[in-house]
């Protein structure tokens, strides 16, 4: 039985205050939340203030990129040990905002998942279509090529270590969500596309949504047979917010 996974993007946002203040509430309300995970993926200069603050609580945290190198000259990167040392358990990797605005490749998404890997961090693998190739009708053959980078550079088998977010960039910080539906929709395309490949890999790998997920639209989301929790923009800045949302995923 897979276990849905809530994790809360903070993106470029807090301060050493607002950070104090978010961290005591999710602590505060986390001990009731046993049914599903929760993490948080802080500003890197931010992450091991909120290891410390996380403490004896169930709250994991995550990083919101990683280099796909493991050291050297590089400068402004953060390699997987140094995320890993720092108290990190997940690392988000190909998120729709570093493909659209730093010019991410697919290529280079799949190096940054094999870094994660090998340093022991969880990749969460963010994939999803531009709103023009929805409205195209390609979604799925993105889909297919973004998670075909990472399967043809580490096999199908790496994915047994990893989180899957489907995304669709359309609705990511724009206040549109994707209906259930069409969640779902595609959630099923994955897990099937994974299932030719390896059945039991497909049946475990928890596979989230992300895109204006809030406490209102939350348990329907989430209801959805192939959609294991969420990957939180926005709603994850508030703490009340956020654990009505892992509420729902339990």
């Amino acid at each position: 039985m897979r276990r849905k996974l809530v994790a809360g993007n903070w993106k470029m946002n807090g301060s050493l205050q607002s950070i104090f203040t978010l961290m005591e509430g999710l602590k505060a309300g986390a001990s009731s939340i046993t049914g599903s995970d929760i993490a948080v993926c802080p500003p890197a200069v931010y992450i091991p203030k909120v290891v410390g603050l996380a403490d004896g609580s169930a709250i994991k945290v995550g990083s919101q990129n990683i280099c796909d190198q493991d050291s050297g000259a590089y400068t402004g990167e953060i390699a997987g040990s140094m995320l890993k040392e720092a108290g990190c358990q997940y690392a988000i990797v190909g998120h729709s905002e570093r493909r659209a605005l730093y010019g991410e490749s697919d290529a280079l998404v799949a190096a940054r998942f094999a870094a994660a890997r090998r340093a022991g961090l969880t990749p969460i693998l963010c994939v999803g279509e531009l709103l023009e190739e929805r409205e195209n009708g390609t979604t799925e053959d993105v889909v297919a090529r973004q998670l075909d980078a990472v399967i043809d550079l580490e096999g199908v088998s790496a994915l047994a270590d990893a989180v899957i977010a489907y995304e669709p960039v359309w609705a990511i910080g724009t206040g549109k969500t994707a209906s259930p539906e069409q969640a779902q929709e595609v959630h099923a395309f994955i897990r099937n596309k994974l299932a030719a490949a390896d059945a039991t890999i497909a049946e475990n790998i928890v596979i989230q949504y992300g895109g204006s997920v809030k406490a209102s639209n939350a348990a329907e989301l989430f209801g959805m047979p192939d959609i294991d929790g969420g990957l939180i923009g926005g709603a994850a800045l508030q703490a009340d917010e956020f654990l009505a949302i892992c509420d729902a995923a339990q």
